[in-house]
């Protein structure tokens, strides 16, 4: 399998003009003159222990034992990668469920057939400067808040800490920085004075000092604490008009998933550490393996949605997304979310 980093897809205006019509005749996937579809899955930060079973699949060769040449792309914003989706440019993308509602709130048909976990994996991280000052989502009035990009999952979470503390999101200002060491730099610079971001940032954020966890998601309690409920994040989701199209497929990926979960939750931090690539630790295999550590308890064992969580997510985003509120009542969650292919799959191992 063939493995392509990308810094970015383009995607011309017109096409948002013309209401993606051209996007969806090209929603399709090449099924290859030897018969091994060829998908091409946008990841939303391959390195990011959020996205973990991404890479990992290749790794274990989950991939294969489909029968599938998974072509991964790597963007390090998850609003990129739905826009890359959207655009027709990939089949498949791992990122954040809450894009699907989001979405839907467009009049966009997307939907989520592998739940990889039920938390978001995220923290708030505070400049240890700052922490004095900044000590809940009620404070963040007239901060400068880091988020991967405008229109990301870290910029929906950052509104709905906020709008929670009664702050709107007009009251603070949000910045792209990224993740990885643009946001350290960020932090270091006091371009922003917190921010959301994942391990292994975290872990190197932590490790050094620079910075202080002030709302930690990445584990089911601290995401109760700060967002009411679960909060499912991470996923593999896809355009339902591919699900639709090509059923059998779509039910080797959640396969090829199902076993990755499977596989993660039988082998230690560690043993996870030695068979990713090595850039993923960045040169230091300690850190990145405490990064397994604290995030590792967020992935699901077995792919599905937790269905009141879904409902937490719209309820988060009614109350904090100028986007869906004032669409919130007419959200389907059925079109956002199917454990059909997961169900399939835990049958087949269980035959």
């Amino acid at each position: 399998m063939r493995l392509k980093r990308t810094v970015g897809i383009v995607v011309a205006a017109a096409v948002a003009m013309t209401g993606l019509t051209a996007c969806r005749d090209s929603r399709v996937i090449d099924l290859g003159n030897s018969g091994k579809p060829h998908v091409k899955l946008m990841v939303g930060g391959l390195s990011k222990v959020i996205y973990l079973p991404g890479q990992l699949a290749q790794q274990i060769g989950a991939y294969q034992k489909q029968g599938l040449d998974v072509e991964l792309f790597d963007q390090p914003s998850g609003a990129n990668a739905e826009t890359s989706l959207l655009a027709g440019e990939v089949q498949a993308v791992i990122g954040f469920y809450d894009h699907t509602i989001d979405l839907q709130a467009k009049e966009q048909c997307i939907t989520s057939v592998v739940q990889f976990a039920n938390v978001p994996g995220e923290a708030e991280m505070v400049a240890t400067n700052k922490a004095g000052q900044i000590r809940s989502g009620a404070d963040f009035k007239g901060r400068n808040l880091g988020v991967t990009s405008l229109g990301s999952s870290t910029d929906f979470l950052t509104k709905a800490l906020a709008a929670r503390g009664g702050v709107s999101s007009k009251q603070y200002t949000p910045v792209k920085v990224g993740a990885g060491q643009t946001f350290i730099s960020a932090l270091q610079q006091g371009s922003i004075d917190a921010g959301m971001t994942t391990d292994p940032t975290i872990a190197q954020l932590t490790n050094t000092g620079q910075a202080k966890v002030l709302y930690d998601m990445r584990n089911e309690e601290g995401t109760r604490a700060a967002l009411g409920g679960l909060y499912p994040a991470s996923s593999l989701y896809m355009s339902c008009e591919i699900v639709k199209r090509y059923p059998d497929i779509v039910q080797k990926l959640a396969n090829a998933f199902v076993e990755t979960l499977s596989w993660i939750s039988s082998h230690t931090p560690e043993q996870i550490a030695d068979i990713m690539p090595k850039s993923f630790a960045g040169g230091d295999k300690p850190l990145y393996v405490k990064s397994l550590k604290d995030s590792i308890g967020m992935f699901t064992k077995d792919g599905r949605m937790d269905p009141d969580g879904a409902k937490n997510v719209l309820k988060v985003l009614g109350e904090s997304s100028s986007n869906v509120k004032p669409h919130k009542d007419r959200i389907d969650l059925s079109q956002t979310y199917t454990t059909r292919f997961v169900d399939t799959a835990h049958a087949q191992v269980a035959r």
